[in-house]
């Protein structure tokens, strides 16, 4: 099986002090044709980064005689790419700490290889997915739809009489989802992926309650709406024509 990233095999930099973790990661991503460069610390990542194209980052927090947050910090202040943290069974403080400097997933000490594997396949999706998205909206000034008008320029959604309705981060990007993928059946996965909303474990509940925030705030009676419908065991659809505005 071949995983390719943008220029090719997908490339994963792993940053851990541990020689047999370094060496259980570069084999077994390697025998599904991925690259991994794997490095004891900073400023051998540092290295790595400056010559090569790098897809994702496995990243220890608790590397010897280095903080693994400031690192994370500097990593994420430099670059936007996917970063997997990998942390002690105990320390839910540093899990948190290190999605909130901007790693975009966990993994606890001792990990099974096949769940890494399954991890770094979904982020880099989820990764793929959001560029496809930003591709697909760079362009795009505006969205109208049943007489509103959502100006992503000024992120302000208008209703059809001209009021300005404020939404939340969540339910901007959410609404964007929707747009950008009108009258198509979307799962609350794709939602939770294209909206950026985290949490796995909680996905269902967390897509569910941002989809009721927009019914409440656009549909006429948000117990039966027209704009975004459920489909039942599917996700949802938004049914509306939409009508893109170009730059």
């Amino acid at each position: 099986m071949h995983e390719h990233g943008e220029n090719g095999v997908t490339h994963v930099l792993a940053v851990d002090d541990d020689p047999s973790v370094r060496d259980l990661i570069t084999t077994y991503l390697g025998d599904y044709d991925m690259r991994v460069t794997a490095v004891p610390g900073e400023q051998e990542m540092a290295k790595v980064l400056a010559r090569e194209a790098v897809d994702l980052v496995l990243l220890d927090l608790r590397l010897k005689g280095e903080d693994g947050m400031d690192i994370a910090r500097r990593l994420r202040a430099d670059s936007k790419l996917p970063i997997i943290i990998l942390t002690g069974r105990q320390d839910d403080a540093d899990r948190v700490m290190g999605l909130e400097l901007g790693a975009d997933d966990y993994l606890t000490k001792p990990f099974s290889p096949r769940v890494l594997l399954a991890r770094i396949r979904a982020l880099l999706r989820r990764t793929r997915m959001h560029e496809t998205l930003a591709d697909t909206v760079a362009n795009v000034r505006a969205y109208r739809f049943a007489g509103w008008d959502l100006n992503l320029r000024l992120r302000r959604l208008t209703d059809p009489d001209g009021r300005a309705v404020p939404l939340r981060n969540g339910e901007f990007n959410l609404l964007i989802a929707f747009l950008s993928a009108p009258q198509r059946v979307l799962a609350r996965e794709q939602l939770l992926d294209l909206s950026r909303l985290h949490n796995a474990e909680v996905y269902d509940r967390s897509v569910d309650v941002q989809v009721g925030r927009l019914r409440r705030k656009m549909e006429a009676d948000p117990r039966a709406p027209v704009l975004i419908v459920t489909e039942r065991g599917a996700g949802y659809v938004f049914k509306a024509a939409v009508e893109v505005v170009r730059d």
